[in-house]
């Protein structure tokens, strides 16, 4: 009888046993592979915002190759970075990359062919140009507002390094400071540059300079050689205007008031002494600066009754109004503030 029981009760607990067992195996019909479980991970990972920024630009980021003769009369190729502005073939690089003068322009694009290019606007002070191709339907950057760029927000640097065998390198970091002023030569200063400690090595020039948003903020044009982790990209603003000029009506005359005008941030290179607006400190005959009475040692406090303290802040004032236009300023003079209406000409 007891051994009739006890056979009873291991049955039913291997019945009991073999049931769960069953169950959890119906529960889990889907096979786990190595494929299925890449599937998985993958569906649950999130990109970092520096690569989502990076994939948003790299399509529009492009090499520049030109042809230039040494004094020895060899032909050299220099390489440089730019990026595509307008999806109807506008791109923007650097002067020293590819100016007005610059021969045999080419451009390599993210598919990996190349295309012929010319030159239409450049600047020299402010290190820019713009090239254009013969093609349509690109994928363009978005220029953001590098007058809201604060110190310590991410900055990301996109170019060819080195040349074309290093193309579309991806380096990050923050913004260091703005409104640097830079000595790029003898008595030549680029002024109201973006600093970065984001990684810029030559080849790099005429790149974007993005933010966390993937919105272009400037165009990384120097890099101290003697120091690590700092480099220089001009403000993106200055640029829009000249692009709509370009595409409106084919050209850009750059607008010019006639001074030459200095911010606050050249205070220690020439001993001058004030906090805000523009120090005149030259201007040239028959402008419209001296037409209105405009006088060395004057500040230029605001355009149009909008404050500046940067030459940037001026010029892009001065080319959204554009040439042969008036302009209102006021300025603090040795007797006291006063408003002058000047004309606005062309320098070419």
């Amino acid at each position: 009888m007891k051994t009739h029981k006890l056979l009873s009760i291991v049955l039913a607990s291997v019945l009991l046993t073999s049931s769960f067992t069953g169950c959890t195996f119906a529960s889990n019909k889907k096979k786990i592979t190595p494929d299925t479980a890449n599937a998985q991970n993958a569906s649950t990972s999130v990109e970092s915002p520096i690569t989502k920024a990076s994939k948003k630009v790299l399509p529009s980021v492009v090499g520049v190759t030109t042809t230039y003769i040494e004094r020895d009369n060899t032909k050299k190729e220099g390489v440089g970075s730019g990026m595509i502005i307008d999806s109807s073939g506008y791109i923007l690089t650097n002067n020293h990359v590819a100016g007005m003068t610059s021969k045999d322009l080419k451009v390599s694009l993210y598919d990996g062919s190349s295309i012929g290019a010319k030159p239409l606007w450049a600047n020299e002070s402010l290190d820019l140009s713009i090239i254009k191709i013969d093609k349509n339907n690109l994928q363009a950057v978005t220029l953001g507002d590098s007058s809201k760029v604060d110190i310590g927000e991410t900055a990301i640097a996109i170019g060819n390094p080195l040349g074309l065998n290093f193309q579309r390198t991806v380096t990050s970091g923050i913004v260091s400071a703005v409104n640097r002023t830079v000595e790029a030569g003898e008595g030549v200063f680029m002024e109201d540059l973006i600093q970065t400690d984001a990684s810029i090595n030559p080849g790099n020039s005429g790149g974007p300079l993005i933010d966390a948003n993937g919105n272009v903020i400037g165009v990384n044009s120097a890099k101290i050689t003697s120091a690590e982790g700092i480099g220089f990209a001009v403000p993106i603003n200055i640029v829009k205007p000249v692009l709509k000029s370009l595409k409106t009506t084919g050209q850009f005359k750059t607008p010019v008031i006639g001074i030459i005008g200095l911010d606050k941030s050249m205070n220690g290179y020439l001993n001058l002494n004030f906090e805000k607006g523009i120090y005149v400190y030259n201007i040239s005959p028959n402008s419209g600066a001296a037409a209105a009475g405009i006088n060395k040692g004057d500040i230029i406090l605001s355009v149009n009754g909008k404050n500046i303290n940067t030459m940037n802040e001026l010029r892009e004032s001065i080319y959204t109004i554009g040439a042969n236009n008036t302009v209102s300023l006021k300025l603090k003079t040795a007797s006291g503030e006063k408003t002058v209406n000047v004309k606005i000409q062309s320098s070419t």
